[in-house]
């Protein structure tokens, strides 16, 4: 036996000790190091026309949460139309998609040896294995055949692992394909759930878990974590999905409008009601409703909210007759409703109607192994819309990102990398690569408002119960945050890492005028 096929040997035999997906993954990329002197190697999946790191070796954390759409990237494109081994020209012009990632070499990449095997399964091209050297013509010694043979055994553990996945889904009720349920979602701007650590995975399991049934559920975690887009996973893996996904912002709806909103109304059943109208229910027929913030909704609409959960029946305002509907509703709120519930302003039926399966979807700082992903799917997104070669994380940032709190989670850093982005867009970058700085981030500033008062403003407070002394804190900041803002709105939402009509509605329960600030007492 000569040596390639002892090592191909030895690939394989390791390969079906792997226990996990992630694992095989890993094995698998190590594997093909020890055959293929190289300084960095990827294993990516191909979704329509966008590439899907699923392990890297040798490049930047980041690069995992990148998607390499084909029309982009035209050394990509070149590997997916082969139909074997392509090994690029040492003179080759076309961009590297991997410029500034490699972690053995920084700026531009000069002369290298890079090659790529596509992967097939069945005729179809399932994804690529790509390798590169930073010494030239590192690859040409290697035979084909070794090369072919690699190329099918990674072929061999992708499929595997789609095989596995897909039963996986098959088991908690899932009836759509891997692709069918994501690609929607990933040419969408916030439309992928990424995150690979124990706290999303939980979650994962959850949705599938539950997504496959038609439970009611209630999905709650704080303002940016992405519960919209938890909501609509729910929704694409559902047996609905096909069916029609209507989204409602209970937070921003009046409570003079939100019967006729919520369940229609009939021509000239009050002022401005010209013709008949469907309400969202009627809209969502079929399919699926996400009422967002359900904790704001007004009591009024509460007990016709029920009434929709326990028989399905909507009444449209001006009309006699009642209509049955078939949606299956799922809730998001930041508040914590057992709570409401006690205070009065949730009705207690309604609420365990709601949380018949619950989802929380953790914040980001107890899944800091995702940061790094997240900040990579966010600086590609940034990178296309400034129509930017490549953008980068300097190393000092990418530290300054996982050491940060997020108090606005997920939203928070989209926002903290477009302005760090924006920053980095102003400056020349060298060979057309563009790093972002620590200092772009702004961290200290972007994590929370800075409120010099704030410990007089606490201070100021009678210690009496702990209901009355937050509420107290929150009028106080919240007056004194629009008398700096100059009664700007929105502005001061987003100091205060909040929802525009979310303050205003807390502004309005703590007594605080909507029209105007009221200032704060002062002594002397």
């Amino acid at each position: 036996m000569n040596s390639d096929n002892h090592l191909l040997l030895e690939v394989a035999l390791d390969l079906a000790n792997s226990i996990n997906t992630e694992d095989r993954f890993d094995r698998l990329l190590s594997s093909i190091r020890k055959a293929i002197r190289c300084d960095a190697v990827a294993l990516l999946r191909l979704q329509q026309q966008v590439l899907i790191p699923l392990a890297i070796q040798g490049l930047a954390a980041d690069t995992l949460g990148r998607r390499f759409l084909l029309s982009e990237h035209p050394r990509l494109a070149a590997l997916c139309r082969a139909e074997g081994v392509y090994r690029f020209p040492a003179d080759c012009p076309l961009p590297d998609p991997y410029d500034g990632l490699l972690l053995a070499h920084s700026g531009e990449l000069p002369v290298h040896s890079c090659m790529g095997l596509p992967l097939y399964s069945d005729g179809q091209l399932m994804g690529l294995v790509t390798i590169d050297s930073m010494q030239p013509g590192a690859f040409q010694s290697i035979s084909d055949r070794t090369l072919a043979l690699i190329a099918a055994l990674s072929a061999a553990t992708l499929k595997t692992a789609l095989e596995l996945a897909k039963l996986s889904m098959h088991a908690h009720q899932a009836r759509q394909l891997v692709e069918e349920l994501t690609q929607e979602a990933l040419l969408k701007d916030g439309g992928e759930l990424i995150g690979h650590s124990g706290a999303m995975q939980a979650l994962q399991q959850d949705i599938n878990l539950v997504a496959g049934s038609d439970y009611t559920v209630l999905i709650l975690g704080e303002s940016g974590v992405g519960k919209e887009l938890v909501a609509r996973t729910v929704h694409k893996k559902s047996a609905r999905h096909r069916g029609p996904l209507v989204h409602l912002n209970c937070a921003a709806l009046p409570e003079t409008l939100a019967d006729a909103e919520l369940f229609g109304h009939a021509r000239g059943a009050f002022t401005g009601a010209e013709r008949e109208r469907p309400g969202k229910f009627l809209l969502a027929d079929g399919g699926t409703i996400f009422l967002d913030e359900i904790g704001e909704l007004p009591l009024s609409i509460q007990s016709k909210l029920l009434r929709v959960l326990q028989s399905g029946e909507i009444q449209p305002v001006g009309k006699d007759q009642v209509q049955q509907v078939n949606v299956r509703i799922i809730a998001a709120t930041n508040r914590d409703l057992q709570q409401e519930v006690q205070q009065g302003r949730f009705r207690a039926d309604l609420y365990h109607r709601l949380s018949v399966y619950p989802l929380t979807v953790p914040p980001l700082r107890q899944r800091p192994d995702d940061i790094l992903l997240l900040a990579g799917y966010f600086i590609e997104q940034t990178r296309r819309k400034l129509g930017l070669r490549q953008l980068k994380l300097a190393p000092a940032a990418a530290q300054a990102l996982q050491a940060a709190a997020w108090p606005g989670n997920v939203r928070e850093l989209e926002h903290v990398v477009s302005r760090a982005a924006l920053k980095a867009s102003g400056r020349e970058g060298r060979h057309g690569i563009l790093t972002m700085l620590a200092e772009d981030l702004a961290l200290t500033s972007a994590a929370m408002p800075v409120i010099s008062a704030s410990d007089e403003i606490v201070a100021s407070q009678p210690l009496t119960d702990l209901k009355t002394a937050t509420e107290a804190f929150q009028r106080q900041l919240i007056q004194q945050m629009l008398a700096q803002t100059n009664c700007n709105w929105a502005e001061a939402a987003r100091r205060l890492q909040l929802d525009r009509a979310n303050l205003m509605r807390l502004a309005k329960r703590l007594g605080i005028s909507t029209g105007r600030v009221i200032q704060t007492n002062k002594s002397g």
